[in-house]
């Protein structure tokens, strides 16, 4: 006797084949009956067996496509209430309030790398293959519903084979709005000094190996912009690629070729793998993802000095595919941009910004309606946690513990820029988009801004900003016409911690750590502790504060804040502070005692910083986070470091660092021993801290989160003292741990703060 099932997915089914899917199972298990699109949901009705209803309930989701999420919201059961002779796919449903769900970027699958790769396939070596399964999204959608008119395809008609395999809905490509082939889909060109322009896609990818082998740079067009590849073995090219885009020490991302029978043999060659490591390394995400050298390989120094990981990339398109897989060996893969922008994606653009830094570029004439950089994850305390959300993991979609009353934008902060819109409960948050700096970065932010509410078909109508006024991303809210809320830097770093962490009850203690934020009472906060939840925080602890000479200038030269730390504390600087670059000893000590341009500063981002120029290891850098990161680096074992005292000011308690100075310039000890000490000395603080402040009020669950705590050798040691001492503790999981997640920490604090 035949029965009926009606079931209501909800969850990543939109743009990712599900409901092709869903027909293709209903044809295997013989089922009659239809599939819907409603209103950013799908509905199904099914007819047939009990046993072949009850074989197609267990794999839609166990065999859903790789890329769909699906979460069945509603299961129901009764007697035939049409009789239906075939499984269709209905046409969507209309409505006033559509369910939107915008997918990112995502990887080649292996069905379309397989065709690829096949002689006799009608795509073979074609750069933009792709299926439901995998391609770009978000950088090709130009406006919803996710059809092919409304995507930056709409200028290639599909030729009569790919117009049947996208009207067959047993075909892969069902549906799939970015379908092409060579026929009709987009094409390379070459454009180099040496050689006339190639429009052929064959010989402008060989142009471009070619150039490649002969260790020139090369912009190369991808899917949400441009990268800058040279060989990842040769000195002289990442040489050349350093000085002329004034990158000196940066690290540099590394493109591996896709090798052997799980297709990481060439990182398994070159950089340590675990198994969660290499999960996400070939995940769909397809991040880069930083990782430990092994003690021999073929890798160029230049490629990350001073540290011990390199950020490794497997290919994510068609087109990297081809080019590491020809050029086969391992390539840099940096972002084409200058200064922290973002990165490049207009043709014109790049040739005429990037004239001074290579005359090779390798183009496509697939518009990128807006650009997307690559994603980066690190294994931190024993899960990969990002860095920086990107192509393949953003757009990022949260549930908010509370509803809003109206939509809202959050801005974010000044580095590390993302936006995040939001209504009702749900929270959508932007790939990300630099620091704002530069005219061009924030063109970037405000068109990132209005196309998530057009995508999304909301419109905000409060801001939200950091407090900071000089914040190039709060001056931008205070233009708009709106109402705008400020929120405060550090509460916005803990809100977004426990807002990943909506089941933990109770009052959280979270330890906001990084370089700089303007704090409530107008100094620079970077070494709180707040105690409380989204909406109550309240400052219990700080990192004893000292005056920065030289202000906003300390962040860049590290001998400013280890020369602070010495005044502070009444000892003499370190011999080795003659070599620093001081032309005036008296005026700046002047300066410092008068207070004139010296601001006060707890920032544990500093401290680091003055650790790393204690040890010798670096006074300037040359990059955001280069002191601290040289710090981690350095340390080869585990070690003991002096116990810091705690004691009571001004109604906070106060972790002072004094007792690190004479350990740090103990040469009798090991370089690697004092900077392993150091990272010892401020876990056992931390511990430190939480007992006593557990001693007077209760800490339901401790949170570690900002920048300092990207550095794994210091967020292990903190986990493990708080452990010990019988605290459950918490590192940001799925949002960065720096001010990339301050737009969501915006929104959840002022969430939390309308209740």
């Amino acid at each position: 006797m035949a029965l009926e099932l009606r079931w209501r997915v909800s969850g990543q089914v939109q743009g990712v084949g599900f409901r092709p899917f869903v027909y293709r199972l209903a044809h295997e298990y013989g089922l009659t009956g239809w599939v819907q699109n409603q209103l950013g949901q799908v509905e199904i009705l099914a007819q047939g067996s009990a046993p072949a209803l009850q074989a197609f309930a267990a794999a839609l989701c166990e065999r859903a496509p790789p890329l769909a999420q699906p979460v069945v919201e509603t299961l129901s059961s009764g007697p035939l209430s049409h009789s239906y002779h075939s499984f269709t796919i209905l046409p969507s449903a209309a409505g006033d309030a559509p369910e939107i769900h915008v997918p990112p970027d995502y990887f080649t699958c292996a069905d379309c790398l397989a065709e690829l790769n096949q002689p006799a396939d009608r795509r073979y070596r074609y750069p933009f293959i792709n299926c439901t399964q995998c391609g770009p999204r978000y950088t090709l959608i130009t406006r919803l519903p996710y059809d092919r008119p409304n995507t930056t395809l709409a200028a290639f008609p599909l030729c009569p084979a790919c117009a049947q395999e996208y009207a067959n809905p047993l075909d892969r490509r069902f549906h799939a709005q970015p379908l092409a082939c060579p026929v009709c889909g987009p094409q390379l060109s070459w454009h180099s000094p040496t050689q006339p322009a190639h429009h052929d896609t064959p010989a402008a990818l060989a142009a471009c190996v070619a150039a490649l082998r002969d260790g020139q740079i090369v912009a190369v067009k991808g899917i949400g912009g441009y990268h800058l590849l040279c060989d990842a073995r040769d000195d002289a090219a990442i040489a050349r690629l350093r000085a002329r885009k004034a990158r000196p020490h940066k690290p540099l991302a590394v493109l591996f070729p896709w090798l052997g029978t799980d297709g990481l043999s060439a990182v398994r060659a070159r950089l340590q793998l675990t198994p969660d490591t290499a999960a996400c390394l070939s995940s769909p995400q397809r991040p880069i993802l930083l990782l430990p050298t092994l003690a021999h390989h073929d890798l160029s120094p230049l490629i990350a000095p001073g540290l011990r990981e390199i950020g490794a990339l497997l290919p994510y398109s068609p087109l990297h595919a081809l080019l590491s897989q020809d050029f086969a060996a391992p390539l840099v893969a940096t972002s084409a941009n200058l200064s922290g922008e973002p990165v490049l994606t207009e043709a014109a653009e790049v040739e005429q910004r990037l004239a001074q830094l290579t005359p090779y570029f390798l183009h496509h004439n697939r518009p990128i309606q807006r650009p997307a950089d690559d994603a980066v994850f690190r294994p931190n305390a024993g899960k990969n946690r990002p860095l920086r959300l990107g192509r393949g993991s953003a757009p990022l979609e949260l549930t908010l513990a509370h509803r809003l009353p109206q939509p809202v934008l959050a801005v974010g902060g000044q580095m590390k820029n993302t936006v995040a819109l939001a209504w009702e409960q749900r929270l959508v948050l932007s790939p990300h988009i630099g620091n704002l700096d530069s005219p061009r970065s924030l063109q970037v932010f405000a068109q990132v801004g209005a196309d998530l509410q057009a995508l999304y078909q909301v419109t905000a109508q409060t801001l939200l900003c950091d407090a900071h006024p000089g914040y190039a991303s709060s001056r931008w809210a205070a233009r708009q016409g709106l109402p705008v809320h400020k929120i405060w830097h550090h509460q916005a770093h803990a809100s977004a911690l426990v807002g990943e962490y909506p089941a933990v009850l109770g009052e959280w203690l979270v330890f906001t750590w990084d370089g700089v934020g303007l704090g409530e009472d107008g100094s620079l906060w970077g070494g709180e502790a707040l105690y409380g939840h989204p909406g109550a925080w309240r400052r219990v602890a700080r990192l004893r504060p000292f005056r920065l000479p030289g202000g906003e200038r300390a962040g860049r030269e590290p001998w400013r804040s280890a020369l602070a730390l010495c005044w502070e504390s009444g000892q003499a600087p370190p011999a080795q502070a003659a070599h620093w670059p001081i032309t005036d000893w008296a005026l700046l000590e002047h300066a410092w005692q008068r207070g004139l341009n010296a601001p006060y500063s707890s920032a544990a981002g500093r401290l680091c910083d003055a650790a790393a120029a204690l040890l010798g290891l670096v006074v300037e850098t040359s990059f955001e986070g280069q002191g601290p990161m040289y710090l981690e680096a350095a340390c080869c074992a585990p070690a003991t470091g002096p116990r810091l005292k705690i004691r009571e000011q001004q109604g906070l308690w106060e972790g002072d660092w004094a007792a690190l100075l004479p350990f740090l310039q103990d040469e009798q000890h090991s370089l690697a021993t004092r900077a392993a000490g150091f990272h010892a000395s401020l876990a056992g603080l931390i511990a430190d801290l939480t007992r006593q402040i557990h001693s007077q009020q209760p800490v339901a669950a401790v949170g570690l989160c900002g920048g300092v705590f990207q550095n794994r050798v210091l967020s292990e040691l903190a986990l493990t003292a708080l452990s010990s001492a019988g605290f459950c503790a918490y590192l940001p999981q799925r949002l960065p741990a720096n001010d990339a997640a301050l737009s969501v920490g915006q929104v959840v604090e002022y969430s939390a703060a309308q209740r």
